[in-house]
């Protein structure tokens, strides 16, 4: 082994061994197979830290079960990205001073698809450098010709039963990319702007006065509306309204959307540019005035001074010549909601466009009821009232976009007599007339009418394939519940139509990395870390370790750099604990036969009545799928029992969490039992026997180390692919991959309780002494004497501990005695029901030691007193903030302790 973990030569080499070996394919055998599919990134995208947390969540899940012996399925996949690609692609046109739109669309279209096949391999070769077991031979891309065919097959059936429409509607309404978006793509900002009040003139006299935070869209008002019932507003019924700058004459009517409390109780309406104005315009049968061309300029409907000119220039124009005029009654500041496309950050215009939609009433029904019946479960449960909410209040789907790129709608008009019809392919002619003048619709589908397909298309359908019949229902979808409405639900909704099934059984939520001051990552911000950057530093291991074991289910993590240090210094932990292992066993000549990883077993269950002497050789003989190696062996030591129970209950915690899906908790077990119980505990208690001359008892505890070492090498490898990998293929007794490796698994009471609970104890007793040769400064190379007082029938478990006390402790001797006169110039402790008394004699200088306690002595008495005064002080308690003063007596609470601490020590330094 080298003697520096460095994670850049090893973890290069092992992913196409996994791939050549067969690793990421399911295995033959039973139905009962655990699949996941990746949520496909953008084609044209990169790897992200979001990416990261989701797809170590995700391939931990997968390798778990792959080691659990069931057959495993982790599907790859792209998405076309319509709006994402189409972008880029105009971006670069405009670059080489080509026009987009002028090109044509099967130019735009061929290069399109050449900047997605060229960006392809970016984002699946980050994957592969992270190390995510995707089974690539079952990649998919959500424009490849079978998912269209998927997609056109979904269109159709829908459309068939009724369920898909075209209609003139009101949509959000993207001015950047010309094109209709859905409700769940438009973001709600708070804005900081102007409420304008504006003086119309009556008909025959009088006015009316009007605020609006849109001035340009006056010029499309058709009528004022009042509440019927409002009195202030009465002497307005049935009369009319001379539109300013238009002079168009427009009525007054009467609807109960108003509100009669808010401003005059009078309200312009504008149906073509405001969704409850467009409910008021139908309700009354109001004209609608559109005046807005798609890119956000002004059309012929208003006064030619207006006609050219964009929203926004609109906006001034308007104010000004209202002011000019004498209308401008007042200008307010006003903080409200506008929505913005949460793609392209512009402001979305309502816009009354013809569209086509998808009715989701019907298919919302039993999407709901999968939820309600546990057929699909959510983690953690409280998005799940968040889906109801949503579901049960839906609305249709607006799936056309006015896009190039994406998915084309299978359906074609007849030029020359009208009639419509839909096709899974081009048609021939026209099915009413016979003529073959048709025209195909230039809309595309939004981008997730292929996305809510994922879970089943990949598989094969429309076809009745072999892996849909297997692996589907997939198991978990691991997700940001930002997308909740977006592809969630609507998964569950496709899959409930098109299979009667589920699409999962699981949803696993994950929450928002944020940079270290609460702030969501972003490019402007600056605080996106690179992972690339971070995997070339750190290594993929520790960056995808502590993404899981510090981002609890669902929750939000705020990440720095400094957090993968915990990841990289882990490993660095896991490296030299191994090469300390791997050097005794070549010191010691220890002969081990090397067993397959696909021999192994993964059960070893405690038998009732099984002696753990019997136990750990049935142990080991499943743990490595070969007998202990020939040798001479001593029975277990009280600390080879103790890490046994300890690594058997961290094994089941792991796998309680792990089916629980707190994979965080799952991590840490792992964590905790590696570092702080094999590393910190158990290798440094059985020092002295490695460093012995007893053979059998070196011996014994190097094959229970190896053992133990083994099994933590399994529980880690879902979290730590690469380095727990390398370091298999270095162990004296394996061979094969990890990858193929069972899981450990234990059943019932984790064996040796009595004694782990008396090495428990001991470690009790040297955390004690720790704290106190810490308290009064004993250096670290200083060893002394320590007396474990206790009844005599304590005495017998204190003395089967001492050496590991005195070893652990690092003290020169431990001595076990009954409760008798302390010496002087002691310290003491009580753990449970035994004293400790540690003498000071050649441990401390004590005229020092009493000089520095001295001095601390006085300096917190003066900050005690100064403190207590402060408490005193009644114009303090009364005037400062009630946190302040909180925080004031914590201090003084915190500053007793200390010095009542100091002053014990003082005393225990005196001689009696």
């Amino acid at each position: 082994m080298d003697k520096q973990y460095d994670p850049s030569g090893l973890e290069s080499k092992w992913y196409p061994r996994w791939e050549e070996a067969g690793v990421f394919r399911p295995h033959d055998g039973t139905d009962d197979a655990f699949v996941i599919t990746l949520p496909p990134p953008n084609v044209t995208g990169i790897l992200h830290i979001g990416h990261c947390l989701g797809a170590g969540i995700m391939d931990a899940l997968v390798r778990y079960y792959r080691m659990c012996g069931r057959p495993t399925l982790f599907v790859p996949g792209t998405d076309h990205a319509s709006i994402a690609t189409e972008n880029k692609v105009a971006r670069a046109l405009e670059e080489e001073g080509k026009d987009p739109k002028t090109i044509g669309r099967e130019a735009f279209l061929e290069r399109a698809r050449k900047w997605s096949d060229d960006h392809h391999d970016v984002i699946v070769d980050q994957f592969r450098r992270y190390g995510v077991s995707l089974d690539w031979q079952r990649e998919a891309f959500t424009l490849d010709e079978p998912r269209s065919e998927a997609v056109r097959e979904a269109f159709l059936r829908l459309y068939e039963k009724g369920w898909i429409y075209r209609a003139d509607y009101m949509v959000n309404w993207s001015v950047a990319q010309q094109s209709a978006v859905s409700d769940e793509e438009v973001v709600h900002k708070e804005v900081k702007g102007k409420l304008w009040h504006f003086r119309y003139d009556l008909e025959g006299g009088g006015e009316v006065v009007v605020a609006t935070t849109r001035p340009e869209t006056m010029l499309g008002d058709t009528a004022i509306a009042i509440h019927p019932t409002a009195d202030k507003t009465a002497h307005l019924k049935r009369k009319e309204v001379i539109l300013p700058l238009v002079g168009r004459r427009i009525p007054i009517v009467e609807d109960e959307h108003v509100d009669p409390e808010f401003g005059t109780g009078c309200v312009k309406v504008t149906p073509a540019h405001d969704p409850n104005d467009y409910e008021i315009g139908k309700r009354h049968g109001l004209d609608f005035v559109n005046i807005l061309e798609p890119d956000g300029r002004l059309n012929d409907a208003v006064p030619e001074v207006y006609r050219g000119l964009d929203r926004f220039e609109a906006r001034r124009r308007v104010v000004a010549d209202m002011a000019a005029e004498g209308r401008l009654v007042k200008t307010e500041d006003h903080v409200h909601k506008v929505g913005y496309h949460d793609r392209t950050d512009t402001v979305i215009e309502p816009y009354i466009s013809k569209q086509w939609f998808l009715k989701m009433e019907e298919l919302a029904r039993p999407a709901i009821e999968a939820v309600e019946i546990g057929a699909i479960r959510m983690y953690p449960e409280r998005w799940i009232g968040v889906y109801y909410n949503w579901m049960r209040n839906i609305r249709d789907w607006c799936i056309s976009r006015q896009l190039w790129w994406g998915h084309r709608i299978p359906y074609w008009e007849c030029a020359a007599c009208g009639h419509g019809q839909v096709h899974r392919s081009e048609p021939e002619a026209c099915e009413e007339c016979g003529r073959r003048d048709l025209v195909q619709d230039p809309d595309v589908l939004d981008t997730w009418f292929s996305s809510w397909l994922w879970t089943f298309s990949p598989l094969g359908w429309p076809e009745e394939t072999e892996d849909l019949r297997r692996f589907h229902p997939t198991s978990v979808l691991v997700t940001g519940a930002d997308i909740l409405f977006f592809w969630v639900a609507r998964m569950i909704m496709a899959s409930y139509e098109f299979l009667g099934e589920p699409p999962f059984t699981e949803v696993l939520y994950t929450g928002i990395i944020r940079d270290e001051k609460g702030r969501k990552l972003s490019k402007s911000l600056g605080n996106s870390p690179d992972p690339l950057e971070l995997m070339d530093r750190y290594g993929a291991d520790a960056l995808r370790f502590v993404l899981i074991m510090l981002t609890p289910t669902g929750q939000d993590m705020n990440f720095s750099e400094e957090t993968v240090e915990t990841g990289r210094n882990f490993c660095n932990k896991i490296w030299n604990a191994t090469r300390l292992l791997w050097t005794n066993v070549e010191e010691c000549g220890l002969s081990f036969p090397s067993a397959d990883a696909k021999a192994m077993r993964r059960e070893v269950g405690v038998e009732e009545g099984e002696d753990v002497e019997e136990w750990f050789v049935r142990l080991y003989a499943r743990s490595f799928g070969a007998d202990l190696p020939e040798g001479e062996r001593s029975p277990l030591a009280l600390e080879d029992r103790w890490i046994l129970h300890r690594v058997v209950c961290a094994a089941q915690r792991l796998e309680k969490e792990l089916e629980s899906r707190r994979l965080n908790d799952a991590a840490y077990a792992g964590y905790d039992c590696f570092w702080h119980e094999f590393c910190d505990w158990y290798l440094e208690a059985i020092k002295p026997r490695l460093r012995g001359e007893d053979d059998a008892s070196r011996q014994t505890a190097l094959v229970v180390a190896l053992c133990v070492h083994n099994i933590l090498l399994r529980m880690l490898h879902p979290f730590l692919p690469y380095i727990t990998e390398e370091l298999w293929s270095l162990h004296p007794a394996t061979s094969g991959l990890i990858a193929q490796a069972p899981m450990p698994h234990f059943e019932g009471v984790a064996p040796a309780a009595e004694e782990a609970g008396l090495f428990g104890l001991a470690q009790e007793l040297v955390a004690s002494v720790r704290n106190l040769r810490s308290e009064i400064g004993v250096a670290p190379g200083k060893r002394g004497l320590l007396r474990l007082q206790a009844e005599q029938g304590r005495q017998r478990d204190l003395s089967r501990i001492s050496s590991h006390v005195e070893t652990l402790a690092k003290m020169a001797s431990v001595e076990v005695e009954g409760r008798r006169e302390r010496p002087s110039q002691c310290v003491t402790a009580v753990v449970d029901d035994v004293d400790l008394v540690m003498p000071l004699e050649g441990l401390v200088d004590l005229d020092k030691e009493r000089a520095r306690l001295g001095k601390e002595r006085d300096q917190l008495l003066g900050r005690l007193s100064a403190a207590r005064a402060k408490l005193r002080n009644e114009s303090f308690v009364s005037k400062a903030p009630e946190a302040v003063v909180a925080r004031e007596k914590e201090l003084v609470r915190e500053l007793e302790e200390t010095f009542a601490r100091v002053e014990a020590q003082l005393a225990s330094l005196e001689s009696k």
